[in-house]
């Protein structure tokens, strides 16, 4: 049987429980929750959830929102299951299914995310399976990644990705032509240096033009940011 860790999310308001093994929860779901500019009553899918993190945050931040986390794992989804039920979030649901295979009718949501898998070839495995499995992205998986999300998207809703700086490239190339106002938001670790994970959000059929954020700086010499912690800690939006 899986052991299984409790902690919590958004300084405490959150009760959140994951697997010991495998990949762990960091920072990066609850920024990227952080980034959808969601609705009360709209639809929204995840796509790789996990124990639902970065629904959880999102519920969280947007009460009456209604969430599907869809997750290959079955431990997994059926711990995004309990954390959203043990947080009273009853309009937030997990799935088991691929996220290259979604088993939704196009049109079905009004925004969609992701923190696909990103290791590619050159990268060495990780011994742990399901590590293995959140993490390496074989050849053309991002691709299909997005062209899912897209396929159940509504036109004007939202997708967003949160990815290594070296991937928003490839990421946004798999976004046209069906995808207009691209947002790079980059995540410095502190400022001065290069990001090495960005935010990449875009609209379906949007006309505006692309546009760089400026960017979130995670730490400075006091510890996290003080815009960085109204996020993780207080789960406020991230502007795009």
């Amino acid at each position: 049987m899986d052991e299984v860790s409790t902690g919590g999310l958004l300084g405490g308001r959150l009760t959140y429980r994951q697997l010991r093994g495998g990949h762990r929860s960091g920072f990066e779901p609850v920024l990227l929750a952080a980034a959808v500019p969601a609705r009360a009553g709209e639809r929204v899918l995840e796509a790789g959830t996990g124990a639902g993190a970065a629904l959880l945050c999102l519920g969280a931040r947007v009460p009456g929102v209604q969430g599907v986390g869809v997750e290959r794992d079955a431990a997994l989804a059926a711990l995004a299951a309990e954390n959203f039920a043990a947080n009273g979030l009853g309009a937030m649901h997990a799935l088991r299914a691929d996220a290259t295979a979604l088993p939704f009718a196009p049109d079905s949501f009004h925004h969609t995310l992701a923190n696909p898998p990103w290791f590619g070839a050159r990268n060495t495995a990780p011994p742990d399976a399901r590590r293995a499995a959140a993490h390496m992205a074989p050849e053309g998986l991002l691709h299909r990644w997005i062209a899912e999300l897209l396929r159940v998207l509504r036109t004007r809703g939202t997708l967003a990705l949160i990815l290594p700086a070296a991937s928003f490239a490839e990421a946004a190339a798999c976004l046209r032509p069906a995808c207009g106002s691209i947002t790079l938001i980059p995540l410095w670790p502190r400022a001065g240096q290069p990001a090495k994970m960005v935010i990449l959000t875009a609209r379906k059929g949007g006309k505006s033009a692309d546009t760089v954020h400026p960017g979130l700086v995670l730490h400075d010499e006091q510890g996290i940011t003080a815009q960085a912690e109204a996020i993780l800690r207080g789960g406020a939006a991230l502007d795009a």
